[in-house]
């Protein structure tokens, strides 16, 4: 019996560190800046590149698209990555103003984003994020870029996910 209430609350703890979120053209977040301007560039680690090779090839391996990975989309994951670093925190806060300076910006259509804490590896986040229901549909969703950041706390030594889909 201890067994299997360990194995639940295992699998609850898990669930609670790996999140998704969407959000569509719907969206009626102000944006702070009228005219926001657009990142070009970005300098990608290798876990990051892995990372996204592993969603595309997935996506490739099941007859989707290959998504094309977008600067400012990374660049905007990385802001989260800080926040969530900064605060101690693991979640979608300001998802919305951030899918707001992506439609503005790139004039994206839709905004999906999953997030990961505390996996040692891009197969890691990855395997966890294709056995969650949320975040599996927007891997496989109807997107065609993204962008991703990976950070780790200095302080304890955990890595940050973010990652960002959207369709143009």
């Amino acid at each position: 019996m201890n067994s299997k209430l360990f194995r639940l609350c295992f699998f609850a703890a898990i669930l609670s560190f790996i999140v998704s979120c969407t959000a569509e053209d719907s969206a009626t977040t102000q944006e702070a800046s009228e005219n926001p301007a657009i990142v070009l560039n970005y300098d990608y680690s290798p876990v990051e590149l892995e990372t996204m090779t592993l969603i595309n090839n997935y996506r490739v391996s099941i007859g989707l698209n290959a998504l094309e990975k977008i600067n400012h989309v990374s660049y905007k994951s990385e802001e989260h990555d800080n926040y969530m670093i900064a605060n101690n925190v693991v979640n979608h806060d300001d998802f919305e103003a951030r899918s707001s300076n992506i439609m503005k910006v790139l004039h994206a259509k839709n905004v999906s984003e999953n997030i990961a804490y505390n996996y040692n590896s891009a197969k890691g986040a990855f395997d966890a994020w294709l056995k969650s229901e949320g975040h599996k549909q927007n891997i496989e969703g109807d997107f065609t870029h993204f962008g991703i950041s990976i950070r780790e706390n200095p302080a304890n030594g955990k890595k940050y996910y973010t990652n960002i889909f959207v369709k143009i």
